[in-house]
């Protein structure tokens, strides 16, 4: 069955995407929580439309995403956390102490879901966080945890 997606859906497409997929996916699932709906005439006009207002939009946010990763792939994000013996933190530091260290540091306010950890921060020392604005825009983002003094 053809239809039109209403939303981005991990997996299948982004909003105005045409997609080929199962009835029964379709009818039991896409269309009733209002994710897609049936790809009719009229529909694929609008779909048109979605698709256009999408690439404008994503244009825009694309641009913005750079402008933050121009200001940030240089920045050096000091955070302070509790350490016990051999350098090793009395828990992690978080997404979310990042994120807020960030926007203290650097006035810009990122999502903590933005950020992907390779494992968590548990030591002091300098560290490597994978930041994506956008699907094209990622960077490293440097991380500094020193002792708490």
């Amino acid at each position: 069955m053809k239809v039109i997606l209403r939303s981005d859906v991990s997996g299948l497409g982004n909003a105005g995407d045409v997609i080929e997929v199962q009835n029964g996916y379709a009818q039991n699932y896409l269309v009733p929580k209002g994710l897609a709906l049936r790809a009719t005439n009229g529909a694929l006009a609008q779909a048109a439309a979605m698709k256009r207002s999408r690439d404008v939009r994503d244009g825009r946010d694309r641009e913005g995403a750079e402008e933050v990763a121009r200001r940030l792939v240089s920045a050096v994000i000091k955070i302070e956390a509790r350490v016990g013996s051999g350098e090793q933190l009395y828990g992690s530091v978080t997404t979310m102490e990042i994120a807020e260290a960030v926007k203290t540091q650097t006035g810009v306010e990122l999502d903590r879901r933005r950020m992907n950890l390779a494992s968590a921060i548990k030591t002091t020392g300098s560290h490597s966080v994978e930041v994506r604005l956008h699907r094209e825009v990622q960077f490293s983002l440097l991380v500094e945890v020193a002792a708490q003094s």
